[in-house]
Protein backbone atom coordinates (compact mmCIF):
# COMPACT_ATOMS: atom_id res chain seq x y z
CA UNK A 1 0.00 0.00 0.00
CA UNK A 2 3.11 2.32 0.69
CA UNK A 3 4.11 2.09 -3.07
CA UNK A 4 1.14 3.97 -4.18
CA UNK A 5 1.93 7.11 -2.51
CA UNK A 6 5.25 7.22 -4.31
CA UNK A 7 5.16 10.55 -6.27
CA UNK A 8 7.00 9.29 -8.57
CA UNK A 9 5.04 6.64 -9.57
CA UNK A 10 6.05 2.70 -9.62
CA UNK A 11 7.76 0.38 -11.91
CA UNK A 12 9.07 1.52 -15.94
CA UNK A 13 7.32 5.08 -14.96
CA UNK A 14 9.60 5.02 -12.26
CA UNK A 15 12.11 4.77 -13.87
CA UNK A 16 11.85 7.18 -16.59
CA UNK A 17 10.85 9.79 -13.78
CA UNK A 18 14.57 8.71 -11.59
CA UNK A 19 16.66 8.87 -14.74
CA UNK A 20 14.69 12.37 -16.12
CA UNK A 21 15.93 13.69 -12.30
CA UNK A 22 18.85 12.49 -12.92
CA UNK A 23 20.04 14.10 -16.55
CA UNK A 24 18.55 17.50 -14.51
CA UNK A 25 21.29 17.09 -12.22
CA UNK A 26 23.70 16.47 -14.34
CA UNK A 27 22.73 19.59 -16.46
CA UNK A 28 22.61 21.75 -12.96
CA UNK A 29 26.60 20.20 -11.77
CA UNK A 30 27.86 21.21 -15.03
CA UNK A 31 25.58 24.43 -15.77
CA UNK A 32 26.39 25.82 -11.95
CA UNK A 33 29.74 24.35 -10.81
CA UNK A 34 33.14 24.64 -12.87
CA UNK A 35 34.96 22.13 -10.12
CA UNK A 36 32.38 19.19 -12.17
CA UNK A 37 33.40 21.01 -15.54
CA UNK A 38 36.45 20.85 -14.49
CA UNK A 39 36.63 17.58 -13.26
CA UNK A 40 34.48 16.07 -16.38
CA UNK A 41 36.98 17.52 -18.93
CA UNK A 42 39.98 15.67 -16.63
CA UNK A 43 37.58 12.14 -17.19
CA UNK A 44 37.14 12.74 -20.59
CA UNK A 45 40.97 13.38 -21.20
CA UNK A 46 42.04 10.44 -19.77
CA UNK A 47 39.42 8.03 -20.60
CA UNK A 48 41.12 7.65 -24.32
CA UNK A 49 43.97 7.35 -22.28
CA UNK A 50 42.82 4.78 -20.08
CA UNK A 51 42.59 1.99 -23.35
CA UNK A 52 46.43 2.61 -23.92
CA UNK A 53 47.47 2.84 -20.15
CA UNK A 54 45.21 -0.68 -18.99
CA UNK A 55 47.17 -4.06 -18.95
CA UNK A 56 43.68 -6.03 -18.70
CA UNK A 57 39.95 -5.75 -18.74
CA UNK A 58 39.68 -5.10 -14.96
CA UNK A 59 42.80 -2.90 -15.06
CA UNK A 60 40.15 -0.35 -17.68
CA UNK A 61 37.19 -0.97 -15.21
CA UNK A 62 39.33 0.59 -12.46
CA UNK A 63 41.04 3.45 -13.98
CA UNK A 64 37.52 4.29 -15.24
CA UNK A 65 35.83 3.69 -12.26
CA UNK A 66 38.26 6.21 -10.14
CA UNK A 67 37.67 8.66 -12.93
CA UNK A 68 33.92 8.27 -11.91
CA UNK A 69 34.61 8.46 -8.45
CA UNK A 70 35.53 12.20 -9.03
CA UNK A 71 32.39 13.10 -10.42
CA UNK A 72 30.04 10.85 -7.68
CA UNK A 73 32.11 12.48 -5.00
CA UNK A 74 31.96 16.08 -6.50
CA UNK A 75 28.08 15.67 -7.29
CA UNK A 76 26.96 14.38 -3.62
CA UNK A 77 29.71 17.60 -2.49
CA UNK A 78 27.76 20.31 -4.99
CA UNK A 79 24.19 18.97 -3.50
CA UNK A 80 25.66 19.12 0.29
CA UNK A 81 27.01 22.85 -0.70
CA UNK A 82 23.56 23.84 -2.67
CA UNK A 83 21.35 22.40 0.57
CA UNK A 84 23.53 24.24 2.91
CA UNK A 85 23.18 27.34 0.72
CA UNK A 86 19.35 27.06 0.86
CA UNK A 87 18.61 26.45 4.37
CA UNK A 88 21.07 29.41 5.01
CA UNK A 89 23.48 31.72 3.55
CA UNK A 90 24.43 33.26 6.89
CA UNK A 91 27.85 32.22 7.64
CA UNK A 92 27.64 29.50 10.46
CA UNK A 93 30.61 26.67 12.30
CA UNK A 94 28.27 23.85 10.67
CA UNK A 95 27.93 24.99 7.44
CA UNK A 96 31.37 25.55 7.14
CA UNK A 97 31.89 22.32 8.88
CA UNK A 98 30.00 20.32 5.82
CA UNK A 99 31.18 22.74 3.22
CA UNK A 100 34.83 21.74 4.33
CA UNK A 101 34.27 17.76 4.92
CA UNK A 102 32.76 18.06 1.41
CA UNK A 103 35.82 19.59 -0.20
CA UNK A 104 38.13 16.88 1.72
CA UNK A 105 35.63 14.00 0.03
CA UNK A 106 36.81 15.60 -3.35
CA UNK A 107 40.16 15.69 -2.36
CA UNK A 108 40.58 12.25 -1.51
CA UNK A 109 38.69 10.97 -4.51
CA UNK A 110 41.22 13.41 -6.53
CA UNK A 111 43.69 11.36 -4.43
CA UNK A 112 42.68 8.00 -5.70
CA UNK A 113 43.15 8.90 -8.98
CA UNK A 114 46.35 10.47 -8.60
CA UNK A 115 47.16 6.87 -6.91
CA UNK A 116 45.62 4.32 -9.08
CA UNK A 117 46.94 6.39 -12.38
CA UNK A 118 50.19 7.30 -11.16
CA UNK A 119 50.86 3.70 -10.48
CA UNK A 120 48.99 2.02 -13.70
CA UNK A 121 51.61 4.40 -15.74
CA UNK A 122 54.31 3.31 -13.70
CA UNK A 123 53.83 0.18 -14.57
CA UNK A 124 53.38 1.12 -18.07
CA UNK A 125 57.02 2.29 -18.78
CA UNK A 126 58.70 0.71 -16.12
Amino acid sequence: MKDVLKPNGLGLKRVFKASYCSYLGFKAAFKEEAAFRQELLLSLILFPISFWLASSLLHWAVLVSSLLIILIVELLNSAIEALTDRVSTELHVLSGRAKDMGSAAVTLSLTIVLIIWGVSLYMKIA
